[in-house]
């Protein structure tokens, strides 16, 4: 049986930045977008141009350095977002504007306040509209697995007629299941009279954990391009899975004979990068991606799997980017060795930053027995962090307490180019810790979420620390990882604040911009 092509579509810098807390700076979207090219992903989904600044600048800049991806801006079927993506996209090799409108009884009524008959003029127009940037338009019905049939069916044909060239049907809130969700796409391949004139997508949504499930569906009924993104995250529960997706079409060719040109080695390191800068951790039993995902505890796994990987794996752990055996460095190991297993993991690094990041290395070998992939990790992540220009930088921590006596933090930030110290109490070490630096950084966020995590195994491993901050409408997730549980608490509320900071700005510029336009911009769409 002759195999078809899946095209794979991420939209993590666009839907995926939607999650709650999920900021991204235009330097972490480029740092994205250049990991999503070498995977070889079809198209790119690089943000909402119109929404703010930050976001038309993000769409610029990928715009620039893309050279294997199809760059895509959205737009709602209005004008100002339309041109607003075109000129974003202006500078791409190859670029697609992605506008869409609702087309649901629900959405249509209370949301639009429009008919049918001008939904179906604003689609023609939008598209047209479109066609002036470019000629890979794709169109999207907004809420489509809850639109009447008969309507979906007529406003596909107008779309298409229009100019539209991928038509993508979007289960926007996460209700379809998979039967009805397939038969669907059966339905508009057998209604829709143009429909061979255009490739069908799918936008599946998480809220009943059916994204994937629902994609593969599609994909069995005729869809040939699915909507994804990097760990699943997206607005509320989340998108499909991107690494679910290519893994399931590449382990299941048995069952479903299609294929993607994804480059499924960089699935780990992407995957490892889009948590790092969301701060959003990957939960450990987490399909392809959960660093339990090739962990196998249980005495009977253990004596088949010593016998024979495939008794209990059906996915190799190097076909994802991981190595086969636990890492094995110590304070012992050289430099040479140190750099093989920097590229083992997928990092490229000039000489000196591979010395400063030895230099890192040893030292965090002094301290401990074992050194674990995870720990380069986060090597490589404090590196390159160190490399951005940040608001706030913390340069020195030290901390007192004890069962008589009240728990005391001294702390030295780097704030805006000037240093500043300042010596609190509290609580016990980490609302010492915290009110120094709230003091230090002044704020109304409120404390929503404090976790801890070891990264790996042993009394020795490094702590990753996951903070959330909230302040009046703005959500933010901060992330701190170091052997010291108190110097990963302070990294993780600074590294909060850096968000904060970013989004506080980001907020103001897209205030500023609807105040021009005098519109509301609702970012929670398809």
């Amino acid at each position: 049986m002759k195999k078809e092509r899946i095209l794979i579509f991420d939209t993590t810098l666009r839907d995926g930045e939607q999650s709650a807390g999920a900021s991204m700076s235009v330097e972490d979207k480029i740092e994205i977008a250049e990991r999503l090219n070498e995977m070889k992903v079809d198209i790119i989904e690089a943000g909402f141009p119109f929404a703010s600044k930050g976001d038309f600048q993000g769409v610029k800049k990928i715009s620039e350095i893309s050279n294997y991806s199809v760059v895509c801006g959205l737009a709602r079927a209005q004008f100002k977002d339309i041109d607003a993506a075109g000129e974003a996209l202006s500078k791409a090799k190859r670029k697609r504007i992605h506008t869409f409108i609702s087309t649901s009884d629900l959405h249509m009524k209370y949301k639009l306040r429009m008919t049918k008959k001008e939904v179906l003029e604003s689609i023609n127009k939008s598209i047209n509209r479109a066609s002036r940037y470019t000629d890979d338009i794709e169109w999207s019905p907004e809420d489509a697995s809850r639109t009447q049939e008969s309507f979906l069916f007529k406003s596909i044909e107008y779309a298409i007629s229009s100019g539209a060239k991928t038509i993508n049907i979007p289960d926007t809130v996460g209700y379809a299941i998979p039967k009805e969700f397939g038969d669907l796409i059966k339905k508009i391949k057998n209604n829709v009279s143009n429909i061979d004139k255009a490739v069908i997508s799918v936008h599946c949504h998480n809220d009943l954990g059916l994204a994937v499930s629902n994609s593969i569906s599609a994909i069995n009924e005729g869809a040939r391009q699915v909507e994804c993104t990097i760990n699943g995250i997206g607005e509320r529960a989340g998108n499909a899975a991107l690494e679910e997706i290519v893994m399931c079409l590449k382990t299941r060719r048995d069952k479903l004979p299609f294929y993607t040109n994804i480059n499924s080695r960089k699935i780990t390191l992407i995957s490892h990068l889009v948590s790092t800068i969301t701060g959003f951790s990957v939960q450990p039993n987490k399909a392809i991606v959960g660093k339990n995902a090739f962990a196998h505890e249980s005495g009977i796994h253990q004596d088949g799997m010593l016998k024979n990987s495939n008794t209990y794996e059906i996915i190799t752990p190097e076909s994802i980017g991981l190595s086969s055996s636990e890492l094995v460095l110590g304070k012992h190991s050289g430099r040479h060795a140190f750099k093989v297993k920097l590229n083992e993991l997928g990092f490229s690094f000039e000489e000196n930053s591979v010395n400063k990041l030895f230099k890192k290395f040893k030292a965090l070998a002094d301290k401990k027995k074992q050194i674990f992939e995870e720990d380069l990790y986060s090597l490589v992540d404090n590196e390159q962090k160190f490399k951005k220009k940040l608001n706030v930088e913390l340069l020195n921590l030290s901390v007192k307490c004890g069962t008589d006596k009240e728990s005391e933090a001294n702390i030295k930030l780097n704030i805006f180019g000037e240093t500043k110290t300042i010596k609190k109490h509290g609580n016990g070490p980490i609302d010492a810790i915290f009110n120094a630096l709230k003091s230090l950084i002044p704020n109304k966020a409120n404390l929503i979420i404090y976790q801890v995590n070891g990264i790996t195994k042993g009394t020795d491993a490094q702590a990753e620390v996951n903070v959330r901050l909230e302040e009046k409408s703005i959500t933010v997730q901060g992330q701190g990882k170091d052997v010291d549980t108190m110097v990963a608490s302070a990294k993780a509320y600074i590294n909060a604040m850096n968000k904060l900071i970013m989004k506080r700005k980001k907020a103001q510029d897209s205030k500023s911009l609807l105040q021009i336009s005098n519109t509301k911009l609702n970012k929670h769409v398809i």
